[in-house]
């Protein structure tokens, strides 16, 4: 089944699921998806791989365990990444969670427990960290990146071959000062509210429903898809990628 008639994607999501695509590294089976949120990756992920994806979020994980029931492919669970035990995967990835983390070299550190030597890590989060603004408040982000602060953070915790790319030229720039409107005028209502409450919720905001407006967002995009590749320093977004060393 075609993956945008069961899990639409957000037009900022389509900017970073296109980056992604060309940073997935060679040689992966099997695949976890910490905080796969409604699962609009997870199921195109499951096309490609072995997948298992988690979300402590309940309300989140149902869509997310829907939707990969539609797919016919890959599972779903409604547990931590610390709830998983000894099981190890080829690729452990994180889409637009690490920022949710006060302490992200903890969060790190439990991620690489569940890579096998020589695995990769796969990461996205919002870049450049000068751009903080009301949505990110909104949503629970801590901080933002930009590539010294992913290899000073990975690189102590045992990663090697780190890498990154920008993505966003010129479309995700608009959809940020969009989405900060949006953030200031929600702030109000979200202050009484803790930052783990607005992160559990995260996963939720501004998301596409319905294959229409799948389709829509798709189309909407693949023009700006195109163009930020060839400007892969420059964006609101940065995808990070890093290999586990064997010893």
């Amino acid at each position: 089944m075609n993956p945008d008639s069961i899990a639409p994607l957000a037009l900022n999501a389509w900017l970073r699921y296109d980056a992604l695509s060309r940073m997935l590294p060679p040689g992966v089976t099997d695949v976890l998806e910490v905080g796969c949120g409604q699962g609009g990756f997870g199921v195109r992920l499951a096309q490609r791989y072995k997948y298992l994806g988690v979300e402590p979020d309940p309300t989140s994980c149902a869509v997310a365990q829907h939707r990969i029931e539609m797919a016919g492919r890959g599972e779903v669970r409604n547990i931590a990444v610390e709830d998983l035990g000894d099981d190890q995967f080829d690729m452990v990835c994180a889409f637009e969670v690490l920022e949710h983390f006060e302490d992200d070299a903890a969060a790190v550190k439990s991620w690489t427990a569940r890579l096998r030597p020589g695995g990769w890590l796969v990461v996205s989060m919002p870049a450049h960290n000068d751009r903080l603004g009301p949505f990110d408040e909104l949503v629970g982000h801590y901080r933002r990146y930009d590539h010294a602060m992913v290899a000073a953070l990975l690189e102590p915790l045992g990663f090697e071959q780190v890498e990154t790319r920008l993505f966003g030229v010129p479309l995700g720039y608009a959809l940020e000062t969009a989405r900060n409107v949006v953030g200031k005028r929600r702030l109000a209502q979200a202050k009484t509210s803790s930052a783990e409450e607005r992160t559990a919720g995260s996963g939720r905001v501004m998301q596409p429903r319905g294959s229409a407006l799948g389709l829509a967002t798709r189309v909407a995009t693949a023009p700006f898809r195109l163009v930020q590749r060839g400007f892969p320093a420059h964006g609101t977004g940065l995808i990070a990628r890093a290999r586990r060393k064997r010893s």
